[in-house]
C-alpha cells in the first residue's frame, strides 16, 4: 500500500522547489503506470504507433510518416528520443538517421502531446481509439497551422495502416484558457459548450506522452480559486521555468449551462447506445445536484496525488467516476439505479468473468474484485456475459431500467435548467428537440409498435418460431395471436408462454419485424386457427413489411423533429387472414357474375373489403399499426389516412396490398384508385366532398385539409338532405348571473378564460373539492381526501403536464409558446363548510426538482367494436387487459402496494394518459382526459382498498 505523505506548497509559508519537483514526480509516476497499462493492451504495431508519435512531431523527415515539408512546425519541448525510440524508427525506415537540433535554444513549437480516451483505463478494448491533443505555440501563422493540420491527417492515415485508430486535435493553450477553440477535442465530445467539463475530464484522464506538463499539477486544490495569482508567482519568481509547463486553466467553477449541454449530448447518444451514456449521465447529475459547490473529480484526483495516494486501480478514470456515482446513489437510497450503473460499467469493460476465458491481467482482476464487492453470484455474471445471445425476454426487462433512467435524466435536466434559469434560446431548442427524440424512441401510445432493443443486444432474431391464432379466454368470442419460441405442434403450444401476444396479426408481425425478431432466416410454424391465413399470405405480408420499413432505420434528422411527425411510408393491407368470398351468401352468383366492383360486388352488392390494416412509418421513425373493420372499414381508414397527410409537396409513399385467397389483385387495385382520387382532391387548393357508394349505402368524405370527415348515409333522400345542410359552428358557453347562485361553481364559471387550464380548490379538514375549467370552458369536478395542498395539487399538476407534453409533441416546433396551455391555480375561500365567498389566485405547486415519483401510466385504445382496452404501466412494467382481463386493477393494486416502502395506505394517481388510440393524433379537450383519469383512479383505488 502506498504510504500517504501530503504535500502542501503554500504561498504564505514559501514554496520549495524540491516540493514542486516531488509533486511533478508523483504525477509522472502515476502517468507512467497508466501509459504502461495502455501499451500492455495494444498490439505490437499499435505500441509502435504510440511510441513513435513524439518523434514524428519532433522532426520533419521525408522518410517518416506524416511528412509534409521542411517548413512544417516541428520540435517538441523538452524532448529527445531515446535509443529504443530511434531503433523503432529505423525498423520502420532503415535509412532514417536522427540529427539532434543544434543551437543554444532551438525553436520547439510543439509544447506537449497528451493521450485521451479509454487507453490505459479499465475500459480499454481492442477497438479503443487514440485521441491525441497536440498543444502548440500560440504564435503559429495560418500557413504553419495548415501544414501542421495536414501532418496530423497523414499520421491518422498511417496509424490506420498499422491497425490503430488515431485522431489528432490542435490546441493553442492560450486560446483554450479563454474558451476559444475551432474543433471538437475528442471523438466523444459534443463541442464548445462543455469547456470546463472537458477540462475536468482532461486533468483526471489524460496520459502525458511528451513535452511540457500541465502547470495545474502544481496548484493545490485550496488555491484553485486563486489559480492565476498562484501560477503567476510560480513563474515570475522562477520556481519553475516557463518552458517546463503549459497552462490550460483552472477548475474553480463550472457554469450550470455546461451540465445542460453535457446532459443533452449524452441523452442523445443514449437513445441508441444507453449503456455507454449511463455513467456520464449520472456523473452530470451528481455535478448538477452539487451546484454551485461542485466537487469535480479532477480536484479529487489532484487531492489524491498531493496526498501520495497513487493506487492505479482506485485512480483509474472509470473507477473514479463509478465511486462518485456509487456514493451519490447510496446516499439517495436508490439501489436499482446503482445496479444499473454497475451493469453498465461491467458491460462497458466487456471482460467476461465466466466461461473458458483464460485471459488474465489487471482489468480482469479489478473487475473480479468489483463483482465480489457487489455480491454478484455466478448466475448474474453468466447472464451478463451472455448478452450477445439475449433475446426478447431479457432485452425487455433491461429496457425497462434503461428507459426509466433516460426519462429520469431528461426530467432532471429540464427541471435543473428551469431552477437555475440557465435555459438559453439554444438550450431550450435543444431540450425540446431532445424531448421529442425521447418521445419518439420510448414513449408508449396506442397503436405504436414498441422498439425494445436500443443498443442492448446485438441480434434478437430467432431461428424458429410458432405463430398461433387462438381463442381469447379473457374476452369471450374474440381471438388473439401468439408468438412462441421453437416449432410447436397443435398439442404443444398451449403448455408454453408466448413471447408476445396481440389481438391482431399485423400488430404482432410488425412488432417482430421492427425489433428484428423475425428475419430472412427465421423458420415459422403456422397454426391459423379460425382465420384464413395461409403460409403464402404470411410470407408476402412479411415481405411487404420489409419493403415498407427498411431496417436499420436512419437517425432522425433534427429538421424533422422541429416539425410535427408526418407519415413517410404507409402500407395498407386488405383482408389479412380473411377470404371475403367465404363470408358472402351466394358463392355461385359471386363467381359467375359480370360485375367486378370490389365494393359492390356482383348482383348481391357485396363489399369484398372487410378489413384494413394500415402500417405507418413516420418522420420521427415511429411505427404505428391501425386496424379497421366493420361496415365502414375502408372509409374510416381513408379518413384517418387523409387527415394525417402533411401539407406541401412531400407526401408519403403509399403501398396498397392484398394477398387473400380470392380476387386479391382486383381488391387492391380498386382501393388504390379510391385513395389516389381522394388524395388528389384533398391536396388541391379547394375544399371537396367525395361521394363513394359501398353496397347500397352512400358515403361522403368532406375533404378539408386536416379536417377530413366521413358521413355515412343510408338512403338517397338522406344524402340529398345532407348535401343541402349548412355546417355547424361551436359557440362558447356563457353563465347567467342568477344561475347556480348557491353553488361554489358560481364563483368559478365566470372566471373562465380561453387558451388556458384553470384549477380551483376548496378544502375542509378532511376533504377537498377540485375543479378544473379546461381550454373550452368545460368543467370537471372531483372530491378527494385532504391532507395538504402539496399532495392535493402535485399529482394533478404532473398529469396536466404529461398530457400537455403529448399535445406539444404532435405540434410543429414553430407553434411557439402561444400553443402551450397555461395552467392557473386558485383557492376558494373561506375554507371549511358553508358557501365560498371569494377566489384568490395561487402560485403553481412546486414539484421537487430531484425527487423521483412512482409512475402510473395509462393507455386507452380500441378493442372490440364499441369497447375500449386499458393498459397500465407501473414504472415501465406493463399490465394489460389482454393478459389480466377483469383482474387488471387488482393485479396493479398489488404491484403498487408491493413497491411502496410506507405501510400507510394512500391514494394512487394516474400520472400520464394516452388517448390517441381513440382520438388519433387529433386534439381533444383536457376535460376528456380528466374524466378518464377519474374513472381509472376510482377503479384503481377501489382495488387498493381490497388488497
Amino acid at each position: 500500500m502506498t504510504r500517504t505523505h501530503e504535500i502542501r506548497p503554500d504561498l504564505d509559508e514559501g514554496i520549495d522547489r524540491k516540493v514542486l519537483s516531488q509533486l511533478r514526480a508523483r504525477f509522472l509516476k502515476l502517468n507512467e503506470g497508466r501509459l504502461g497499462r495502455a501499451l500492455e493492451g495494444l498490439s505490437t504495431r499499435q505500441q509502435s504507433v504510440l511510441t513513435l508519435l513524439p518523434l514524428f512531431f519532433h522532426v520533419n523527415h521525408p522518410l517518416l510518416p506524416g511528412y509534409v515539408s521542411g517548413s512544417t512546425p516541428a520540435g517538441l519541448s523538452n524532448y529527445e528520443p531515446d535509443a529504443d525510440t530511434l531503433a523503432e524508427a529505423q525498423r520502420l525506415t532503415r535509412s532514417f538517421a536522427y540529427k539532434p537540433r543544434h543551437g543554444s535554444n532551438p525553436p520547439r513549437p510543439i509544447h506537449g502531446l497528451f493521450l485521451m480516451g479509454s487507453l490505459g483505463t479499465l475500459a480499454q478494448a481492442d477497438q479503443s481509439d487514440m485521441d491525441v491533443w497536440v498543444c502548440h505555440a500560440p504564435d503559429l501563422s495560418d500557413s504553419e497551422l495548415a501544414e501542421l493540420s495536414k501532418k496530423c491527417q497523414l499520421l491518422e492515415s498511417w496509424a490506420a495502416s498499422q491497425g490503430a485508430e488515431a485522431h489528432f486535435f490542435l490546441i493553442d493553450p492560450a486560446r483554450f484558457v479563454k474558451g476559444e477553440r475551432d474543433t471538437q477535442l475528442s471523438s466523444e465530445n459534443c463541442g464548445s459548450t462543455q469547456h470546463y467539463l472537458l477540462l475536468d475530464e482532461f486533468y483526471r484522464t489524460a496520459i502525458w506522452l511528451a513535452g511540457r506538463t500541465p502547470i495545474w499539477w502544481l496548484v493545490p486544490v485550496y488555491e484553485e480559486t486563486a489559480y492565476d495569482a498562484y501560477t503567476h508567482t510560480l513563474l515570475s519568481k522562477r520556481f519553475i521555468r516557463a518552458d517546463e509547463t503549459l497552462d490550460l486553466g483552472p477548475m474553480a467553477t463550472i457554469p450550470p449551462g455546461e451540465f445542460i449541454g453535457a446532459g443533452l449530448w449524452q441523452l442523445f447518444k443514449g437513445i441508441e447506445s444507453p449503456y455507454k451514456s449511463v455513467l456520464k449521465l449520472l456523473l452530470t447529475e451528481v455535478y448538477a445536484s452539487e451546484h454551485p459547490h461542485v466537487q469535480c473529480l479532477s480536484l479529487r484526483f489532484k487531492k489524491a496525488v498531493f496526498a501520495n495516494q497513487l493506487d492505479l486501480d482506485e485512480l483509474d478514470p472509470y473507477m473514479v467516476v463509478y465511486r462518485r456515482i456509487e456514493e451519490y446513489l447510496i446516499v439517495r437510497n436508490e439501489p436499482e439505479r446503482l445496479e444499473l450503473v454497475r451493469r453498465a460499467l461491467y458491460l462497458k469493460v466487456n471482460r467476461k468473468l465466466t466461461g473458458n476465458s483464460r485471459s488474465q491481467g489487471w482489468q480482469r482482476a479489478l473487475l473480479e474484485r468489483l463483482a465480489s464487492e457487489w455480491h454478484w453470484d455466478q448466475r448474474q455474471l453468466t447472464l451478463l456475459d451472455s448478452r450477445s445471445q439475449w433475446k426478447v425476454r431479457q432485452v425487455s426487462a433491461e429496457r425497462r431500467a434503461l428507459v426509466n433512467e433516460l426519462n429520469y435524466s431528461y426530467r432532471f435536466l429540464t427541471q435543473f435548467a428551469r431552477s437555475e434559469q440557465t435555459v438559453s434560446l439554444i438550450n431550450k431548442r435543444d431540450l425540446n428537440v431532445l424531448g421529442r427524440r425521447l418521445y419518439a424512441a420510448f414513449e408508449r401510445k396506442a397503436d405504436k409498435v414498441e422498439f425494445i432493443n436500443p443498443g442492448i443486444a446485438p441480434d434478437l432474431a430467432e431461428d424458429t418460431l410458432t405463430l398461433v391464432q387462438s381463442r381469447n379466454k379473457k374476452e369471450p368470442g374474440q381471438t388473439q395471436w401468439g408468438l412462441y419460441n421453437g416449432s410447436l405442434t397443435a398439442l404443444e403450444w398451449e403448455h408454453f408462454a408466448p413471447i408476445k401476444r396481440s389481438r391482431e396479426l399485423l400488430e404482432l408481425l410488425t412488432w417482430c419485424h421492427r425489433n428484428g425478431v423475425i428475419d430472412s432466416s427465421t423458420r415459422l410454424a403456422l397454426h391459423p386457427g379460425t382465420s384464413d391465413l395461409s403460409e403464402f399470405e404470411l410470407f408476402n405480408l412479411l415481405g411487404s413489411l420489409q419493403q415498407c420499413i427498411a431496417l436499420p432505420l436512419p437517425t432522425v434528422a433534427e429538421e424533422a423533429l422541429l416539425r410535427a411527425a408526418v407519415p413517410s411510408e404507409v402500407l395498407m393491407l386488405i383482408n389479412v387472414g380473411v377470404d371475403p368470398l367465404k363470408h358472402h351468401r351466394d358463392l355461385n352468383i359471386l363467381m359467375t357474375t359480370e360485375r367486378t366492383d370490389s365494393l359492390s360486388y356482383a348482383g348481391v352488392r357485396e363489399n369484398l373489403v372487410l378489413t384494413l390494416d394500415q402500417v405507418t412509418l413516420n418522420s420521427w421513425n415511429e411505427v404505428l399499426v391501425n386496424r379497421f373493420d366493420g361496415p365502414h372499414a375502408l372509409l374510416d381508414c381513408l379518413r384517418d389516412y387523409l387527415n394525417n397527410l402533411p401539407r406541401g409537396p412531400l407526401q408519403p409513399s403509399l403501398k396498397v396490398r392484398c394477398f387473400c385467397h380470392n380476387r386479391a389483385q382486383f381488391i387492391a387495385r380498386r382501393v388504390e384508385e379510391i385513395v389516389d382520387t381522394a388524395q388528389t382532391l384533398l391536396l388541391s387548393d379547394l375544399n371537396h366532398r367525395y361521394l363513394i357508394q359501398v353496397q347500397q349505402h352512400y358515403h361522403v368524405l368532406e375533404l378539408v385539409p386536416g379536417q377530413v370527415n366521413h358521413v355515412a348515409l343510408a338512403t338517397l333522400p338522406a344524402l340529398l338532405d345532407y348535401l343541402g345542410e349548412e355546417q355547424p359552428r361551436y359557440s362558447p358557453l356563457h353563465l347567467d348571473p342568477m344561475a347556480l347562485e348557491d353553488q361554489d361553481i358560481a364563483l368559478i364559471l365566470p372566471m373562465g378564460q380561453p387558451e388556458c387550464i384553470q384549477v380551483f380548490y376548496r378544502t375542509t379538514e378532511q376533504q377537498a373539492e377540485l375543479y378544473v375549467l379546461d381550454e373550452f370552458n368545460a368543467l370537471w369536478q372531483q372530491r378527494l381526501p385532504y391532507h395538504d395542498e402539496q399532495s392535493l395539487l402535485v399529482p394533478l399538476q404532473r398529469f396536466l403536464q404529461s398530457i400537455q407534453f403529448r399535445r406539444e409533441a404532435v405540434l410543429p416546433m414553430e407553434a411557439g409558446p402561444e400553443a402551450r396551455l397555461e395552467t392557473l391555480y386558485y383557492q376558494l375561500l373561506p375554507s371549511g363548510p358553508g358557501r365560498a365567498r371569494r377566489v384568490e389566485a395561487r402560485p403553481a405547486p412546486q414539484t421537487p426538482v430531484n425527487k423521483p415519483f412512482y409512475d402510473v401510466q395509462a393507455i386507452i385504445g380500441k378493442a372490440a367494436p364499441g369497447n375500449v382496452q386499458v393498459t397500465l404501466y407501473c414504472n415501465q412494467r406493463e399490465f394489460s387487459e389482454l393478459e389480466h382481463g377483469d383482474q387488471l386493477f387488482s393485479v396493479v393494486a398489488r404491484e403498487i402496494v408491493e413497491q411502496r416502502r410506507e405501510a400507510e395506505r394512500y391514494r394512487c394517481y394516474i400520472t400520464d394518459l394516452d388517448l390517441s388510440g381513440l382520438l388519433g393524433d387529433g386534439q381533444s379537450s383536457s376535460n376528456l382526459y380528466l374524466r378518464y383519469k377519474a374513472d381509472l383512479e376510482r377503479s384503481l383505488n377501489e382495488a387498493l382498498e381490497q388488497v
